[in-house]
């Protein structure tokens, strides 16, 4: 569905992401998908674990252009852009950002209002802080990892989704924006260290308050809701496909079990000591029937059992179609924009930003006449140029403008469609 009429809650927003990998670029896409005028400022020579950038979802809906930080002129380009944004994402190491010309102090003298935020993995200080990493290590350090998975297997590697995106991206927007909250209500900007391993562990503090309670181990495969219960787990059917159990309350064990077809005999849900043989017993039910004829049993039941779905299958189901949560968009299924506005939705307004190819067009509506000469080493041309959106342009000033949002000239906007028929780094 396309709509012209939202440009979504952050309009006038101006937002620089100096170019990285992993949770800062996803962050900014969180922010431009709800409306924010993003600028990526790229580096000439991409980074070796870059993908084609018609299909980078994460740098969707934002403008690039293409900066070399380590020419003369390039922290000057950058430096003049933080002075027209409100926010500023960095995904550095600690002290290189410093180095290039481009931290915090110099950005903050530029512009006092700038929220300045920065993704690593480690955070601004400690004993690893200038350590390289990834997902799974620091996922691994904050104690998390650890309790994913079967007890007597390794620990279970949930993409880079726990780490990166839930402890890192998501951590750094709500930073920023409360950040930019402050600043807006007093003209003064700060600095979000927002450190995976900080995200990760904040992210486990109801399991701390249950385990000083006594009401968590630590251990994995032992607790309430880390498979530890034989009504909170997963089961293969008798195609190779799983099942989702998350049958906790005695109303919806009540209906899972009927359903199951356990029977009388059956341990109790909450007998611990036969839960050993509870367990056997719904897997051996389980084993009778493929997924799909279980999908049919349990089928409109309060019984909270649902297939483990593939990435396909999910954009293809029934609920995830119904709602719109995922879109075809640039020739290729990816999620809508979340969560959901009812007066000001966020839309998919560009296709992802192709490096450099939208220069002029920054320059202009940020008024920067400087960006788009040429800068450094010549870099490669950069392929077809995204759809063009146009903006009001800025004067520079030494505090923030009003930014006028990007005009959706290609939106797809995340609101539910009509209903079917009855028949979404080294750092």
């Amino acid at each position: 569905m396309r709509d012209t009429s939202s440009p979504g809650p952050l309009a006038g927003v101006r937002v620089v992401e100096l170019a990285g990998i992993g949770p800062g670029p996803f962050a900014a896409m969180l922010l431009a998908d709800l409306g924010a005028d993003v600028v990526r400022v790229d580096r000439p020579k991409p980074s070796p674990l870059g993908i084609d950038p018609a299909y980078d979802v994460a740098n969707r809906n934002k403008r690039s252009v293409l900066v070399d930080l380590k020419a003369p002129e390039g922290p000057g380009l950058v430096l003049d852009l933080a002075e027209r944004a409100h926010l500023l994402i960095e995904g550095y190491r600690p002290g290189v950002a410093e180095r290039l010309g481009v931290g915090p102090q110099a950005c903050l003298a530029r512009n006092p209002a700038l929220v300045y935020g920065r993704m690593t993995g480690w955070g601004q200080h400690g004993p690893r802080a200038d350590r390289a990493g990834h997902d799974i290590g620091y996922a691994a350090a904050a104690g998390v990892l650890g309790m994913i998975g079967d007890p007597d297997r390794p620990p279970a590697i949930p993409a880079n989704l726990l780490g990166d995106y839930a402890g890192g991206s998501l951590y750094l927007v709500v930073g920023l924006l409360a950040a930019l909250h402050h600043a807006r209500a007093t003209g003064t900007g700060q600095v979000v260290d927002a450190a995976i391993v900080d995200g990760a562990a904040h992210l486990t503090g109801v399991l701390w308050g249950l385990l000083a309670a006594g009401q968590w181990q630590d251990r994995r495969g032992a607790n309430l809701l880390d498979g530890g219960t034989p009504c909170y787990a997963v089961y293969p059917a008798k195609d190779g496909g799983h099942l989702a159990v998350g049958a906790l309350e005695p109303q919806f064990y009540a209906e899972f079990a009927r359903l199951l077809g356990l029977g009388p005999d059956a341990p109790g849900q909450w007998d611990t000591a036969r839960w050993p043989e509870l367990r056997a017993l719904i897997a051996a039910r389980f084993a009778t029937r493929t997924r799909a004829e279980w999908e049919e049993v349990f089928a409109g039941s309060d019984a909270c059992v649902e297939p483990v779905l593939t990435m396909r299958e999910a954009a293809a189901s029934a609920h995830l179609a119904a709602r719109g949560t995922y879109v075809e968009a640039d020739g290729y299924t990816q999620p809508a924009p979340a969560p959901r506005f009812s007066a000001t939705p966020g839309t998919l307004r560009r296709p992802p930003s192709r490096p450099g190819a939208d220069t002029a067009e920054v320059a202009r509506d940020w008024g920067l006449p400087a960006l788009s000469r040429p800068s450094g080493p010549p870099a490669a041309a950069p392929a077809a140029p995204a759809a063009p959106a146009t903006s009001a342009a800025a004067p520079a000033a030494a505090s923030p403008p009003a930014a006028a949002p990007v005009r959706n000239t290609r939106p797809v906007r995340n609101t539910p469609p009509a209903p079917p028929s009855p028949d979404a780094a080294a750092r």
